[in-house]
């Protein structure tokens, strides 16, 4: 296996492999704190060079190039993370980059998230704001910048189809201000910045799909009410090749985190059709709709145990050539015969990372970026050159924890109370005999999400720490069809939680749990459905951790006020009895473990209020509760030394609340 760059990239990161955050008091902490060493990689249309986002510090982020024959490679941009953050940076050209920074900012009625796009030469020269340009007549803001939905590449002269937001401006006193409004693509060239409009906007225009070579052949409409809310259903067009008029392909209607009708996704421009996904038997599948007038529908793949959730994508127009699913572990069906070869090679090649994914590909496909992992390996970045046949590793995910002994995650299922099977995963702590072990179960977020096999970094830190953890694909979770889903773990909240609960009396009548030393743990809608476990049973966990965590769905429904999709949120939470009881600020009585809460004070996803709300209704019923408030951080905590210290923090809050000597 030859090493193109390895040795030149990891001479740049292995610094970041001694650091310890300051305020860590472990090195476990430290090392399965820092956020993942490579945030995105993207490889020129030549092959010849990559970029790759970097974490610089504890919440910034730097830009790399590097040429994939050696060298040392260069940083061009940085962003301290307070606020604007570098979220990505993807090749135009041979030797341009478009990039996409976030900012999270005050507003009138909360915090507000910006987008904006930048374009870069690959020497760090010549950066250029790409996002449309606001002038001071106009008559609001756009939060988003801009999306691009097509990479066109040299040929094209490095411009770009982008998706964007026009805002009206003030006619008075001027014949130069613009009307438009909506949701519109305009063609940008990202050298130059000239830009034309492709796609006028309309108001109620929310998606665009290109055929991935400049022409756009689907869009999607979202009726508003009078208020300006957005309605529960969302219309698709589409255009025949060559025509510019628009007819009906149908509708998708949303309801309460689950859609009904074809939701298209991906254009094929040499097979005229347009992919995407619609249910069949109760599960999602994915079909094709021919684009010539026919509308000749065709399903493309389904399974009759679990969801069809992604296609796979490649190269510069986004090729589609297969289609992935998770049952115990994540698979993919290649439609493409060379690339299913080359996958089952790949794999050979790689027998202890099962995990493969193809992240990206030089303009003529005749090189591959890929990713592989698995449980025990956080994962690595691959370069493949088709014509020498050569495999070679770029960089590794997280160097940090090179050289460490992580644990094998094995997939489970346990019985419910009412009989039925829920899927899950066991981690164990590496060397241990699996038995009266101190325990984590650890639902996921979403709740319209499930959780797959691979690494984890907060669960692999717990097994560090000597603890069994299980992960729950509880009722509510995603990728199991629509029965499974239910109505949503917040409608459905005693069925999720109850399957929660159910997964921590099987690890101790499996022996594993300690019952004594038994506690849960969750983010986000995790966070929530650990506060709400113990309303439903309140004795079984001994000390529960929350992060971000929803705890009245009231509040929750409020905080979407504001904003154009609370028509969605409301029937996702629903109304009747539930919303008092499914609150775990509603019933705080009932909780008898000690709680030790985190949350972001810039949070748009759960707002901090939430957390405030419940340690102040625990505090004044006399319960035992901690709030630790992380300042300008939002949902994801992306914070490498805040991780490492809510590590520590989190490690000794369960050692104390369960009796357990300090590590």
């Amino acid at each position: 296996m030859k090493n193109w760059i390895l040795v030149a990239l990891l001479a740049t990161t292995t610094g970041l492999v001694a650091q310890s955050p300051a305020g860590a008091t472990s090195d476990a902490a430290a090392r399965f704190g820092a956020r993942e060493n490579i945030q995105q990689i993207s490889l020129s249309p030549d092959g010849r060079n990559i970029a790759f986002v970097q974490p610089a510090g504890a919440r910034g982020a730097a830009l790399f190039i590097a040429n994939v024959d050696g060298g040392t490679p260069k940083s061009i941009v940085y962003s301290s993370g307070e606020p604007d953050r570098l979220q990505f940076c993807r090749w135009s050209t041979n030797t341009r980059l478009v990039c996409g920074t976030y900012t999270i900012t005050q507003g009138g009625d909360g915090f507000l998230g910006y987008t904006r796009l930048f374009s870069i030469d690959s020497d760090g020269k010549n950066m250029k704001m790409i996002s449309a340009p606001e002038t001071s007549r106009a008559l609001g803001a756009a939060l988003g910048g801009g999306n691009v939905i097509d990479w066109l590449g040299d040929e094209a002269g490095g411009s770009v189809l982008m998706a964007r937001t026009y805002v009206p401006e003030n006619t008075i006193g001027t014949h130069l201000a613009s009307s438009l409004e909506g949701y519109g693509v305009d063609r940008v060239d990202t050298v130059n910045l000239r830009r034309s409009t492709v796609e006028s906007p309309r108001r109620d225009a929310e998606e665009y799909i290109s055929d991935g070579h400049g022409v756009v052949r689907i869009m999607g409409a979202q009726p508003s009410d009078s208020a300006g809310y957005a309605k529960d259903k969302v219309n698709y067009s589409y255009r025949k090749s060559g025509s510019r008029n628009w007819l009906p392909l149908g509708s998708v209607k949303l309801m309460g985190g689950q859609t009904a009708g074809f939701e298209p996704v991906a254009v094929d421009r040499d097979h005229d059709v347009v992919y995407g996904f619609d249910a069949v038997g109760g599960r999602t599948a994915l079909y094709s709709i021919a684009l010539d007038g026919s509308a000749k529908r065709d399903l493309v793949l389904a399974r009759p145990d679990v969801d069809i959730d992604s296609l796979i994508r490649i190269g510069r127009n986004a090729r589609v050539v297969g289609a992935s699913f998770a049952t115990d572990r994540r698979q993919i069906e290649f439609f493409d015969p060379e690339l299913k070869k080359l996958a089952a090679s790949l794999s050979r090649a790689l027998p202890a990372l099962p995990l493969i994914a193809f992240v990206d590909a030089s303009a003529d496909e005749s090189k591959l970026m890929l990713f592989a992992g698995s449980d025990v390996d956080p994962g690595r970045y691959y370069l493949f050159d088709k014509a020498s046949k050569q495999l070679a590793e770029l960089l590794p995910v997280r160097p940090q924890l090179l050289g460490m002994q992580l644990a094998t995650v094995k997939p489970i299922t346990y019985g419910a109370a009412d009989g039925t099977q829920i899927p899950g995963y066991l981690t164990l702590p590496p060397g241990s005999d699996g038995k009266n072990l101190p325990t984590i179960v650890m639902p996921h977020g979403g709740p319209g999400d499930r959780d797959e096999w691979g690494f984890d970094w907060l669960a692999q830190f717990f097994a560090n720490r000597g603890y069994a953890v299980l992960q729950p694909n509880y009722r509510g979770s995603t990728g199991y069809g629509s029965a499974w889903f239910r109505q949503n773990g917040f409608k459905s909240w005693r069925t999720a939680i109850g399957d929660v609960n159910d997964g921590g009396r099987w690890l101790v009548k499996q022996g594993v749990a300690d019952p004594n030393r038994l506690a849960i743990l969750g983010w986000s809608y995790g966070g929530y459905a650990a506060l709400q476990s113990a309303v439903l049973d309140p004795t079984l966990f001994k000390a529960i951790v929350a992060v971000a965590p929803v705890t009245d769905l009231e509040t929750l429904r409020i905080e979407s006020v504001n904003f154009s999709n609370h028509i969605l949120v409301d029937a996702f939470i629903g109304h009747g009895a539930h919303v008092l009881e499914g609150s775990p600020a509603q019933n705080v009585g009932r909780i008898t473990a000690p709680v030790l809460l985190f949350h972001g004070d810039r949070d748009q996803n759960v707002g901090i209020g939430e957390s405030r709300m419940m340690a102040s209704r625990m505090k004044g019923a006399g319960k035992r509760v901690e709030l630790v408030e992380y300042h300008n951080l939002d949902h994801q905590l992306e914070d490498s030394t805040v991780r490492a210290e809510m590590l520590d923090k989190m490690d000794a809050f369960l050692r104390a609340s369960m009796g357990m000597t300090a590590k």
